[in-house]
């Protein structure tokens, strides 16, 4: 299946990773090959995908009820009261997760299930706001803009930042960035580069968020990343899209159709317990329902605490190193989405998604009738609102209240408003990337060759983060795989992977000369 230009974007400058060649299906072989993805997160959607389109036999074993993983959807049904959307709260699919974006064209190449956020402002504990709409695409122009027309940006913040220390900003190339910035936090790179404190919770804050982990914890490298991939890398533009439904009935059920329409087979609401290999160099997957499947090839793309109990529980896997990386893997802080159905509607003028800086413990505010189906149809129903509530990096346990509480300080309307229904999820499952990881992550190929991880929380030297690094991951795993047995590989896209202005870079080499 080729790439939908839909799902490429519009940047002419974005890099693509050839497939290799190779046969077209694996029915030409002597026999065909059989691979277990453990996980139906994105990262095993993914390898999936990848595979079964070469004609590999696949089964897929999820934990949950559902699929999409950390991204999953479904429907809760409390007391008899009526069925009611849920997940684990808002994801921003921006224009530049090509991998992902290629994924999702499979269920339609148009990627009409998507719908534009036209903007997400930004407002922190002063009242102060900044905005995303109508900023150039191009860059450094987007981040210029944005910072100029910011009300805690000021010109003597210009001329107070330490350009020398800054330098890394503004020409990141994967993977140097790491050996240059990994040692530092996010917090700590901050101050070196005199960003202005009001500006660093405003902006920068929210990408250190988006990893669940407070800037302290998060390694200035994937900060810089993330920078690069969103501001300086990328001509995308900085709106994003988000499905128009809940993300079961936008994206993962007919996901799950397509797959099925060429021989996947899924499994959900089973455990992986362990996994054996096998003298011939297969593999024994034991499942909690006491069966095994076995498997020329593996692809393990659970989240980090299940990748761990696995290889735990499965002594001949890899070597002392590897378990060793797989044991150190950190988890970031806990988090906790409350879902807010209002007897009345939240101002006309609200956005869709609102990012909070200074207003613990609430971090955003999603209005959910404003692009997902079911949250509209209840809505009007109701001439109410569904609203959703973030707060990462908890320090304790999640306050409904508290949070709350903060939605009637930032929209007062709400105040007035009796909760008909509520739903908190608490979770503590997304990795943390803290300073100095780097070079201990798990990487893709691992010491077997039929054994492969894929997931946000896995190594891959390209500008990918967060849900196009599961995506690309997966991807990455299903071609080794279709490699080694002599089968077509499918291309990779992503931002550049260095800076795209010259001067820019140049500037950046000056200053790492001058500082050597």
């Amino acid at each position: 299946m080729t790439d939908s230009p839909i799902a490429l974007g519009t940047d002419r400058r974005r890099q693509t990773l050839p497939a290799t060649g190779g046969l077209a299906d694996a029915a030409t072989l002597p026999s065909r090959p059989r691979v277990v993805v453990v996980g139906g997160g994105i990262a095993g959607l993914s390898a999936a995908t990848g595979l079964a389109e070469r004609g590999v036999a696949v089964e897929v074993i999820e934990r949950e009820p559902y699929l999409g993983g950390r991204v999953g959807g479904w429907t809760e049904r409390r007391d008899g009261s009526e069925p009611l959307a849920m997940n684990r709260g808002f994801h921003a699919f921006f224009r530049q997760y090509y991998n992902l974006r290629s994924l999702l064209a499979r269920i339609d190449p148009r990627l009409g299930m998507l719908t534009p956020v036209e903007d997400y402002p930004l407002i922190d504990g002063e009242g102060r706001r900044d905005t995303f709409r109508g900023l150039p695409q191009t860059p450094p122009w987007n981040a210029v803009a944005f910072a100029a027309r910011s009300p805690t940006f000021r010109l003597r913040d210009f001329l107070h930042l330490d350009a020398r220390a800054a330098a890394p900003l503004a020409a990141v190339s994967l993977p140097g960035i790491y050996q240059r910035l990994d040692h530092l936090d996010a917090a700590t790179f901050l101050e070196n580069i005199r960003f202005p404190e009001a500006a660093r919770h405003l902006a920068f804050e929210v990408f250190s968020r988006s990893f669940f982990a407070d800037p302290s914890q998060l390694s200035a490298a994937e900060l810089a990343t993330m920078f690069h991939i969103y501001f300086l890398g990328s001509s995308e533009g900085l709106i994003f899209d988000v499905p128009t439904a809940n993300y079961d009935k936008a994206l993962w059920e007919p996901l799950q159709r397509y797959l099925e329409s060429r021989a996947v087979q899924f499994r959900l609401g089973a455990n992986v317990l362990r996994i054996d290999t096998g003298a011939a160099g297969g593999f024994r997957v034991h499942t909690d329902s006491g069966d095994h499947l076995d498997a020329d090839g593996v692809v393990l793309a659970a989240d980090v605490a299940g990748l761990q109990r696995i290889v735990a529980e499965s002594s001949d896997l890899g070597n002392e190193t590897w378990r060793g990386q797989i044991a150190q893997m950190g988890i970031a802080p806990p988090f906790a989405v409350h879902r807010l159905w209002l007897d009345r509607p939240v101002a006309a003028d609200r956005s869709a998604f609102l990012g909070t800086a200074g207003h613990k413990p609430l971090d955003n505010i999603s209005v959910l009738e404003r692009y997902e189906r079911e949250a509209g149809e209840w809505a009007r129903a109701h001439r109410g609102s569904v609203v959703e509530l973030h707060a990462y990096a908890l320090e304790s346990a999640a306050s409904t209240p508290a949070a709350i509480a903060q939605l009637h300080r930032i929209y007062p309307e709400t105040a007035a408003a009796q909760v008909v229904c509520e739903l908190t999820l608490e979770r503590g499952d997304c990795p943390l990337f803290p300073p100095g990881s780097y070079e201990r992550r798990p990487q893709v190929v691992t010491p077997h060759a039929g054994l492969l991880l894929a997931g946000d929380a896995i190594r891959v030297d390209l500008p990918v983060a967060l849900m196009e690094r599961a995506a690309t991951t997966g991807w990455c795993a299903a071609n080794r795989l279709l490699a080694s047995w002599g089968l077509a590989g499918h291309p990779l896209h992503t931002v550049p992977t260095a800076g795209r202005s010259p001067l820019l870079r140049w500037l950046a080499t000056r200053e790492r000369a001058t500082q050597s």
